[in-house]
C-alpha cells in the first residue's frame, strides 16, 4: 500500500514538472539576474543529489526491498513451521505406536501371570494331595513295619 501511495505521488510529481519543461519553450523566462560577486561562486544545484522525486524513487525501492524480505521470511517461517509440525505429528504417531505395543505387550504378560497363577494353585493342590497320599502309604507301611515280626511269627 505504501507502494503505490508513493507511486502516485512520484506521477503526480514528475506530471507537474514534465509539463513545467514543456511549457517552458514557450513562455519568456527572466534573465538570470546579476552575475555573483567576486569572491562568489554561482548558484548550481548538488549533482549529487537526486531531489525530492529521487529520494521518493529510494523510499519506493527500499519499500518494495522490505516487502520481498517480509515474503521470503514469512515463507521460510511457514516452510519451518510445516516441518515442525510434520515432526510432531511423525513423534506423536511413533509414541502412541510405541503406547499400543507395550500395552499388547503388558496385556500378554498379564495373561502369563494369571496361568501361571493358576498353574502355581493346582500344583500347590496337588501338591497337598500328594503329602496326603505320603502320608496315608506312610501310616500304611508303619503298620506293616511295626507289625511285621508278629505277622511272621504268626504264620
Amino acid at each position: 500500500a505504501t507502494v503505490k501511495w508513493l507511486e502516485k505521488a512520484l506521477d503526480v510529481l514528475k506530471g507537474f514538472y514534465n509539463k513545467k519543461h514543456k511549457g517552458a519553450s514557450l513562455v519568456q523566462e527572466d534573465p538570470a539576474g546579476p552575475p555573483p560577486p567576486p569572491g562568489f561562486k554561482s548558484y548550481k544545484k548538488n549533482s549529487g543529489s537526486g531531489g525530492v522525486m529521487g529520494m521518493i524513487q529510494q523510499i519506493i525501492n527500499d519499500a518494495k526491498t522490505e516487502e520481498a524480505e517480509a515474503i521470503q521470511a514469512e515463507k521460510d517461517a511457514q516452510a519451518a513451521y510445516e516441518s515442525f509440525v510434520k515432526d510432531t505429528n511423525d513423534s506423536i504417531t511413533a509414541k502412541q505406536d510405541s503406547i499400543t505395543d507395550k500395552s499388547d505387550t503388558k496385556a500378554k504378560k498379564e495373561g502369563e501371570l494369571t496361568d501361571s497363577k493358576k498353574d502355581l494353585e493346582n500344583i500347590m493342590i496337588e501338591l497337598e494331595e500328594l503329602a496326603n497320599e505320603n502320608s496315608d502309604l506312610h501310616k500304611a507301611c508303619d503298620f506293616t513295619l511295626k507289625n511285621f515280626d508278629v505277622r511272621q511269627q504268626a504264620r
